[in-house]
Order: C-alpha cells, then sequence, then structure tokens
C-alpha cells in the first residue's frame, strides 16, 4: 500500500473545540500508531482534503513522523480552491500550518465553492488516486465520515481497496496505555 487517505469526524463532531484539546492527543496517537503500521508495509503518501478534526491532526501527525526520519509524505487534496476562507482565525491557522508542512497541495476543482458535487467529485478522485482508507469513524455513531464511508465500502466491493477503521473502542484502547504511562 503506497497511499492512504486518513479521514473522520471533523472536531466538532466529538465535542472538541480546541485542536490541542487532550482528547486529540489520544486521536492523533491511535493514527500515528495506524500509520506506523503502514510505513512498514510500504506506505509512502499521507492524503488529506484539509478538513478540521481527523484530517488535520493526521496532518500534524505526519509533520511529527517527517521530522523523526520516517520517508512519509503528505498531500492536502482540497475539494475547491481556498476551502478555509469562511473558517475562524484559529482554524485558518491551524489549516495553513498544515498546507505548509505537506509535500504536495491541490484542488480537484480549481475554483472556490459553487455546490455539493464538489465535495462529491473530491471523494471519487481520492478513492482512484489511493490504495486505502484509514477512517476514525464508528458505525455507532453516525457522522460526517458516514458519506465517505459508504462511498469507499462501494468502491472496495468493486477493486482492490482496503479500509481501515478506529472505532472508538480501539480509542478507549489508546486512551488506557497511555494513561497507564503515566
Amino acid at each position: 500500500m503506497k497511499s492512504i487517505f486518513v479521514s473522520g469526524y471533523k472536531n466538532f463532531e466529538l465535542g472538541i473545540f480546541k485542536r490541542d484539546a487532550p482528547e486529540a492527543t489520544f486521536i492523533k496517537e491511535a493514527i500515528k500508531r495506524r500509520l506506523l503500521g503502514l510505513i512498514d508495509e510500504g506506505l509512502e503518501w499521507v492524503i488529506i482534503s484539509g478538513q478540521m478534526g481527523v484530517e488535520l491532526w493526521a496532518g500534524e501527525v505526519v509533520a511529527e513522523l517527517k521530522k523523526e526520519e520516517y520517508a512519509l509524505k503528505l498531500a492536502v487534496i482540497t475539494p475547491f480552491l481556498n476551502q478555509e476562507s469562511n473558517w475562524n482565525e484559529g482554524n485558518t491557522l491551524w489549516y495553513s500550518e498544515i498546507v505548509s508542512s505537506a509535500d504536495y497541495v491541490a484542488a480537484v476543482t480549481k475554483r472556490e465553492y459553487e455546490n455539493p458535487r464538489q465535495f462529491q467529485l473530491k471523494d471519487q478522485f481520492i478513492l482512484d488516486h489511493t490504495d486505502g482508507t484509514l477512517l476514525v469513524y464508528d458505525t455507532e455513531r453516525e457522522g460526517a465520515p458516514k458519506f465517505f464511508y459508504e462511498k469507499a465500502k462501494d468502491y472496495a466491493e468493486n477493486g482492490d481497496y482496503t479500509i481501515f477503521l478506529v472505532d472508538f473502542y480501539e480509542l478507549q484502547e489508546v486512551v488506557e496505555s497511555l494513561n497507564s504511562d503515566f
């Protein structure tokens, strides 16, 4: 597996309103553990679309792994240009930090937001250009990731595509393992 799309809940769907909230530490650790396993299997690229929450935390994890000298690259593939234009200053700064650490940045549609179809085009582009998806998503707690998850499941049925889910049970295991270290 050379490339993987990492996505999941938006931070506010999880009740997390600060990018460095303690809960974010556990999500980032779960992502890191999964990525390390995939790096051992040949992972080279992590792709995100730059959405707040899991995707930007994944960008932070990739930046940390790169500092630890893992040969990993980050691509930010947005659905449209200037997706952060209506975000508050703190979230725009967070996004800018991730984009500045990326190895590749592009928009699927080379226009600003026009309609929801741009998100569908981004999803299809991601599926067509990655080997799998790492999704922080629990099927027992629906949220925004549901739409991509359903599309990815259909896509995987028709081809060689892998879906890895990090559910709330796995996150709880991460919390317990990190808390036992203290």
